[in-house]
């Protein structure tokens, strides 16, 4: 079964590496490619010397578009989606994530983070289902085409289609993880209006996934 990481990023020279060191640690990834969504750092640069396949879009489409870019360039049955702002990723995380899909337990893994930071911590329990860290199933993904036009809204439109439909999901617990604030990357005043700008996009993405 082959498997591909896709990793969208946004301006994540700071961070991409705490992501991209453990995957390295991963011998069942046959493919691990970032995709830089309009970044203007050098998070593309800094992906490529730690070896990842680079796709680098010229301006910012949102994380929808970037991981459908990223599914595009890979032909693995098995997609492992993860944030680009991780703190405290390790292999184990990613063979659990994955775990489930190998034994055909489910269709789509949902990581929760637990015992990490006190901010990512209690997010996690107000929506768990908008956590980033998933493994899926090729065929879930290119089933739906509202996927690249979704942004912040790809977890809600996932989690939907996977209930309407049925298909079989399993949460893994990720202790010790957390991810980097958009205030802590921003500024509180422009970290607050791009939050409020996500939380805009994941309700608009509430509407879009019809039964199939």
């Amino acid at each position: 079964m082959k498997i591909a990481a896709v990793i969208p990023a946004y301006n994540e020279e700071k961070n991409i590496g705490r992501v991209l060191a453990p995957l390295r640690e991963c011998p069942d990834l046959s493919q691990v490619i970032v995709v830089s969504d309009g970044s203007t750092d050098q998070t593309a640069a800094v992906a490529r010397r730690m070896g990842a396949a680079v796709i680098e879009i010229p301006e910012n489409k949102g994380k929808g578009a970037a991981v459908m870019a990223g599914v595009a360039a890979t032909t693995a049955e098995v997609i492992l989606l993860l944030d680009a702002d991780l703190i405290g990723l390790t292999a184990k995380h990613v063979k659990d994530l994955l775990a489930p899909i190998f034994t055909q337990q489910a269709m789509m893994t949902i990581g929760y983070f637990s015992a990490g930071r006190l901010a990512t911590d209690l997010s996690q329990q107000m929506v768990p289902k908008l956590n980033g860290q998933r493994a899926i199933r090729r065929e879930l993904l290119v089933s739906l085409p509202e996927l690249a036009h979704s942004r912040y809204g790809f977890e809600v439109i996932m989690n939907r289609s996977a209930q309407i439909n049925r298909h079989k999901v399993v949460w893994v617990d990720l202790p010790n993880l957390s991810q980097v604030l958009k205030e802590e990357k921003l500024g509180l005043a422009r970290g607050f209006a791009a939050r409020m700008q996500m939380y805009w996009q994941i309700l608009r993405a509430l509407v879009m996934v019809k039964p199939q």
